[in-house]
């Protein structure tokens, strides 16, 4: 008789740990990790129509409100009176500039708060995460103004820097830095103690620890940071040009409502929102771009 294939046995363990699992327990955890992902590539389209029929119906029930009158057009424009501001927005018949150079100077203004933030919270983040002196120098300060509303500090921001383009930046700047300063600060303890003393033992220089082992850790934390500053950038907007704009989405949108025209204002929360959906679009597509490991390890 041939005798039978002895079965794979599990590793012993040492004393005090968990036994390993067999390499056939591993190829089956392996096989229903990839069904499950497979699964979830196979339902994105169905959720992406769910979501489409879900905008539909919301779009039909706002027709259906209005057109039958349960809902006055002071407080619920018609969707064709929405269209009709929008038409007159982009050739400028609203406030004397045209729709595009709304958008242009809103984008200047939360783009260039937006590469600030990024370009001194990103490395104040890192540094309060690796030096503890460091971090409690500045925490106290990033904790108590990061709740504050950007309504609270206007003032004294108009009174320091003035009426021109420099307060509005500052303004925006201040409310994506610190969500940026502290997801960076957060990532920094994604990298782990043994990675670090290898990459020493190697002879990384402090320097190259922070760039090849430190950063790469952080990065899925800081593209969260820099996803939820940018919307909060967007967010501010208004709030920045209030502050003597003659031209920008939200002076348009503030304008509006100084004179109840509520089909400008709701034309403009769209076009907002979809400036903003279109860059939330573009920050998901980087971080998968530049994560590609994140959520499979």
């Amino acid at each position: 008789m041939r005798p039978a294939a002895p079965h794979a046995l599990p590793i012993p363990a040492a004393p005090g740990e968990v036994a390993t699992d067999t390499p056939d327990s591993a190829m089956h955890a392996l096989s229903s990790l990839r069904r499950r992902r497979a699964a979830m590539r196979g339902s994105a389209p169905k959720m992406l129509l769910v979501s489409l029929a879900t905008v539909a119906a919301a779009l039909a029930a706002w027709g259906i409100a209005t057109q039958t009158g349960l809902v006055r057009p002071l407080f619920l424009p018609r969707p064709d009176s929405v269209l009709k501001a929008f038409a007159d927005a982009v050739d400028g018949r609203i406030d004397g500039a045209p729709l595009l150079d709304h958008v242009a100077m809103s984008l200047l203004r939360v783009a260039g708060a937006f590469v600030l933030a990024a370009l001194i919270g990103i490395p104040v983040g890192l540094a309060t995460g690796l030096n503890p002196i460091l971090r409690a120098v500045l925490d106290p300060f990033i904790e108590f103004y990061r709740p504050l509303p950007p309504l609270a500090y206007l003032p004294l921001v108009i009174i320091w820097f003035g009426i021109g383009e420099t307060s509005k930046i500052l303004l925006i700047f201040l409310a994506c830095f610190a969500p940026v300063a502290l997801a960076a600060r957060a990532g920094v303890a994604a990298a782990s103690a043994d990675q670090i003393n290898a990459a020493r033992a190697l002879g990384a220089s402090r320097l190259q620890v922070v760039r090849h082992v430190v950063l790469p850790a952080a990065l899925p934390d800081i593209l969260v940071g820099l996803r939820i500053g940018m919307g909060v950038g967007w967010t501010t907007l208004v709030a920045a040009e209030m502050v003597a704009a003659s031209t920008g989405i939200g002076q348009m949108v503030l304008n509006a409502s100084n004179f109840l025209r509520t089909d400008i204002v709701i034309m403009g929360i769209l076009v907002i929102g979809a400036l903003a959906g279109a860059f939330e679009f573009g920050m998901r597509r980087l971080e998968r771009r530049l994560t590609p490991w994140k959520g499979k390890v």
